[in-house]
């Protein structure tokens, strides 16, 4: 049976930055092909298309990753039945307990540490032992079901409500996935795979030296710094690589429109995103030089092994740089790859920006940015079988 697969690349130019740091503070990097390359990790630019959903989907589309899901549910709890906001912490406590979500109550908070014991249980809100991955409607759905049984008194069933944190996925969920290490049969397996992005040439970071002035010493004609540091950074053309399985984001989201929804919010969200690291410090906010979204049919290609060996600097005319070089490495070996494995892209579309990057152009159609988002949605919502 035919699949339906997004391999998205891009080439991307970022200045001097320090977008993704290690437990040191430098920016992150990796040895490929023998030689040093910036790194920025898949969770750093997983992050960044989830804050980017903000943006431009609905708050009912989208979900939470939380320790604190006691105080989620608990407010949710308190806005749609504001006569229960006194108890709400406790019939969070008790919904996600019974739906075993939650096996340990959370300790009271430091406010009410003074408080007696019982007092303090009753107003504190349970937390999971690990970051919960819930859709918003999935925590609605769960804070309804603790109202019902309070107003009720029925008892709170297990089976029903682990079936209330399996529907209504939201779109995050669905593409990046989620682990409960508690209930392993609500796991989602992910849709979406994001590579760690690497630099196509070698990169040596370098050291910022700084000097921050103390203002009431200046203006009293005193020398001498108020402050000293360094910031590491470095600059590098990346290449970045995602790949989107249509057809088990479908399955998760189960609504064909809502997938291609999806697809759409992805390609805007991770071409247009950046890692906010250090960025009052660097302004590092570029856009890519280059876009390019294969369909296929049969498995994604990462098409990293364009630069194993590393991109050199080359004179151009009056120019020299790393993009022209990485654009024309980069469109040889996609039509290598795909000329001798026999597994040509089903569809093909390109967004680049002027002559440097001209040479992915024969590669697919040419579109500025809104159009090839626009088109590969079209193309989606063909091959799921619905109306474009």
């Amino acid at each position: 049976m035919s699949r339906t697969i997004l391999d998205v690349h891009i080439l991307h130019t970022v200045p001097p930055s320090n977008i993704n740091r290690d437990d040191s503070g430098s920016p992150k990097t990796a040895t490929y092909g023998g030689v040093r390359r910036a790194r920025v990790s898949s969770q750093s630019w997983k992050r960044a298309v989830r804050l980017a959903f903000r943006r431009t989907l609905d708050d009912s589309q989208l979900g939470e990753r939380t320790k604190r899901i006691g105080e989620a549910i608990a407010a949710r709890i308190a806005d749609l039945d504001p006569e229960l906001k006194d108890r709400a912490s406790a019939l969070a406590a008790d919904v996600l307990k019974a739906s075993g979500l939650v096996k340990k109550e959370a300790a009271a908070k430091k406010e009410t540490a003074k408080k007696g014991k019982s007092e303090a249980a009753a107003n504190s809100d349970v937390e999971s032992g690990y970051l919960m991955f819930l859709s918003h409607r999935q925590q609605e759905n769960l804070a309804r079901a603790a109202i019902d049984a309070e107003r009720t008194g029925e008892k709170l069933d297990t089976k029903q409500l682990q079936k209330l944190a399996d529907a209504d996925h939201s779109i995050d969920i669905a593409m990046f996935g989620r682990m409960l290490a508690d209930v392993p049969d609500l796991n989602v397996d992910a849709a979406v795979q994001v590579a760690h992005a690497l630099s196509v040439h070698a990169v040596d970071n370098e050291f910022d030296y700084y000097t921050a002035v103390d203002d009431r010493k200046h203006d009293n004609q005193e020398t001498g710094a108020g402050m000293i540091g360094t910031i590491e950074f470095n600059s590098a053309t990346l290449y970045r690589y995602a790949t989107i399985d249509v057809d088990r984001l479908n399955e998760t989201l189960g609504d064909a429109d809502a997938t291609r929804e999806a697809v759409t919010a992805f390609l805007q969200a991770f071409v247009t995103s950046m890692p906010s690291g250090k960025q009052n410090t660097f302004a590092n906010g570029t856009r890519p030089d280059a876009v390019m979204v294969r369909l296929r049919d049969t498995q994604s290609v990462n098409l990293v092994g364009a630069f194993e060996e590393p991109v050199r600097e080359r004179q151009l005319g009056d120019r020299s740089g790393m993009v022209a070089e990485a654009a024309r490495k980069l469109a040889d070996y996609t039509t290598e790859i795909e000329e001798t494995y026999g597994d040509p892209a089903v569809a093909a579309w390109v967004t680049h920006v002027g002559s440097r990057t001209a040479a992915l152009a024969p590669l697919g159609e040419v579109l500025p940015l809104p159009g090839l988002v626009s088109a590969v949605g079209t193309t989606v919502a063909d091959r799921l079988g619905t109306p474009a």
